[in-house]
C-alpha cells in the first residue's frame, strides 16, 4: 500500500511538472507575440517619421538646386529629387503592404537638417563655397536616411515582411548611391574650387 501511494504521488508530480512546462511554453509564446507587436509598432512609427522626412525633402531640394552653381551638383540634386518622389510612392506601398494608411509624423531630425541646410545657403556667397556647403548639408541628410532605411529593412526582415524588405532595400540602395555621387562631385570640382576661393580671399 505504501509503495502504491508513493507511485500515485509520483505520477501526480509528473503531471504537475508537465502542466508547468505547458504553461511555460504558453508564456514564452505570449512574450514572443508581445515583442513582435512592439517591434511592429516601432516599425510603423519609423515609417511615419521617414514618410514626413521624404515629403519635406521634396520641398527642400529645389532650394538647394536654385542655390547651386556646379552643373554636376545640380544634375545630382535633380536626379535625387526625382528619386525622392519615387521613394515617397515606395513608402506608400510599404504602408499598403502592412494594411496601414500612409500617415506622416514630423521628423525632428530631418527638420533640423533641412533648417541647417537653409542657414548654410543663406550665409554663404554664391559659387564653389556655397556648393561645398550644400553638399555637406545634403550628405548629412543622406547619412540620416541610410541609417533609417537600414534600420527599417532590418525590422522588416525580423517581422517577416518580405515585400517591405524589397521596397526598403531599393530605397536604401538609392540613398547610398546618392551619397557616393555627392562625394564624387565634391572631390572632382567643388572642394577644389572652394579652396581656391579661400586662397584668393586670403590674398586680398
Amino acid at each position: 500500500m505504501k509503495n502504491t501511494n508513493s507511485t500515485g504521488n509520483g505520477s501526480k508530480s509528473n503531471h504537475s511538472s508537465k502542466k508547468s512546462s505547458s504553461n511555460g511554453t504558453a508564456e514564452n509564446g505570449n512574450s514572443t507575440s508581445m515583442e513582435s507587436s512592439q517591434l511592429m509598432k516601432l516599425f510603423e512609427d519609423e515609417l511615419k517619421d521617414i514618410y514626413w522626412a521624404e515629403k519635406a525633402l521634396i520641398k527642400a531640394i529645389p532650394k538647394m538646386i536654385k542655390n547651386a552653381t556646379s552643373e554636376e551638383l545640380i544634375d545630382a540634386l535633380e536626379n535625387h529629387l526625382t528619386e525622392t518622389k519615387e521613394q515617397v510612392s515606395r513608402l506608400e506601398q510599404v504602408f499598403e503592404s502592412i494594411g496601414k494608411k500612409p500617415v506622416s509624423k514630423k521628423c525632428e531630425a530631418m527638420a533640423g537638417l533641412i533648417k541647417e541646410a537653409g542657414e548654410i545657403m543663406d550665409e554663404c556667397e554664391e559659387g564653389a563655397m556655397c556648393d561645398a556647403g550644400i553638399i555637406s548639408a545634403a550628405q548629412k541628410v543622406e547619412h540620416y536616411e541610410i541609417a533609417t532605411y537600414g534600420t527599417l529593412r532590418q525590422f522588416a526582415q525580423t517581422l517577416g515582411l518580405w515585400e517591405s524588405v524589397k521596397l526598403l532595400e531599393s530605397t536604401l540602395d538609392e540613398e547610398k548611391a546618392a551619397d557616393e555621387k555627392l562625394t564624387e562631385v565634391a572631390m572632382s570640382t567643388v572642394n577644389i574650387g572652394a579652396s581656391q576661393e579661400e586662397e584668393v580671399a586670403g590674398e586680398e
